[in-house]
């Protein structure tokens, strides 16, 4: 039994979630793009959302059942939540916002104070404690917003894009502060983000939302080595090409290679290696990391066994090298220094050929 078992169908208008969330101690980040659903199944575990279907349940305790007719409101759960805005109270100083949340559900004002000072230790606030939200910086307030949520002792913790208003340079300090923190807390958290940084450093566990429904779920190793959407590759970056292995003769009635995938309308990938005991026509799912995909302005005497001439759509700079989106009888991004956007005039409608080696393609089932 897990100690977060969510059975979450929640309909709102035209959308609606269907899904199952069963976390353990440690770290849940659920991934997707905007409107996948993400912030409505935080929603639905804190009873900001009534249940459509379905049942929540947190260390063997029913917070919500629709055929039962249970429903917690949120502060009867034991939940805390924080949000990208920690939301402190301007008037308080950092000890008493800490303090109030185990004040609002009864303990004493000495001993609250004494558990938020605790808790402001933990998140190194300790210094801080008598400045008001207005004195700190964006990350301490985060990390004092934090320290508020786990004052109350929850068994769930829910943060909803807690890093996505600070600065880079602020973030980066923050999400070092808050992985710290959460290692030392002995409940369940679930981030919900479209970090990918964000969710690989700090998930234990990843799950994938795409149109209120769950499309992969591991640990990030797992999802890493094998993406199994064009979403998910994007997130961990990667190429993601979606096939069958090939006949010995391809569509064009051109021979096949033993270790190919048909991609449809004549395509063919080549690949090092299939999967022990795919047989042709089998669906297969095949990765290639964008720093693999080789650009040139003209077609080039190479050995690679993947050639396609293909149009540039977009260029992407993130730090000193860039990502070349491109378009064409296959859909791939490259990833190359800035120098080579430079030196092959690399902008959106340029025509290139693109080389990949067979070596560099990874194939797995779908």
């Amino acid at each position: 039994m897990s100690l977060l078992e969510a059975r979450l169908a929640v309909d709102l208008g035209d959308f609606r979630l269907d899904l199952d969330l069963r976390c353990d101690r440690g770290v849940t980040a659920v991934l997707g793009p905007n409107g996948s659903g993400k912030t409505t199944a935080l929603k639905a575990v804190a009873g900001l959302h009534t249940l459509t279907s379905g049942h929540v349940r947190a260390g063997g305790r029913a917070w919500a059942d629709h055929g039962a007719r249970l429903h917690l409101p949120p502060e009867a759960r034991s939940v805390g939540m924080l949000l990208a805005d920690p939301l402190l109270f301007p008037h308080l100083n950092l000890l008493d916002n800490v303090a109030y949340g185990p004040r609002s559900r009864g303990m004493p004002r000495r001993a609250a104070r004494e558990r938020a000072a605790t808790e402001l230790g933990r998140v190194g606030l300790a210094e801080l404690a008598r400045r008001r939200p207005a004195q700190v910086s964006q990350g301490q307030a985060q990390r004092a917003a934090l320290a508020r949520a786990l004052a109350t002792d929850p068994a769930v913790l829910l943060l909803d894009e807690p890093l996505s208003a600070l600065d880079p340079q602020t973030r980066s300090a923050t999400r070092a502060e808050l992985s710290h923190r959460l290692r030392e807390f002995d409940g369940v958290t679930v981030l919900v983000t479209h970090d990918a940084l964000d969710a690989l450093t700090l998930g234990d566990r990843l799950v994938f939302l795409e149109e209120g429904r769950e499309v992969q779920s591991g640990t990030p190793a797992e999802v890493i080595s094998r993406p199994r959407s064009p979403y998910v590759a994007g997130v961990v970056g990667l190429n993601l090409l979606r096939g069958t292995l090939a006949q010995r003769a391809s569509a064009t009635g051109r021979p096949a290679s033993a270790n190919a995938l048909d991609l449809g309308a004549g395509e063919q990938l080549v690949v090092a290696e299939v999967p022990d005991g795919t047989r042709p026509g089998d669906p297969l799912l095949a990765t290639i990391a964008p720093e693999a995909v080789a650009l040139f302005t003209r077609r080039p005497q190479t050995s690679a066994r993947n050639l396609w001439p293909l149009t540039v759509s977009a260029v992407t700079v993130t730090g000193p090298r860039a990502r070349i989106h491109l378009t064409g009888a296959v859909d791939l991004v490259a990833e190359v220094t800035l120098g080579a956007v430079a030196e092959l005039e690399l902008v959106a409608g340029r025509e290139v050929w693109v080389s990949v080696k067979a070596t560099e393609v990874t194939a797995y089932p779908a």
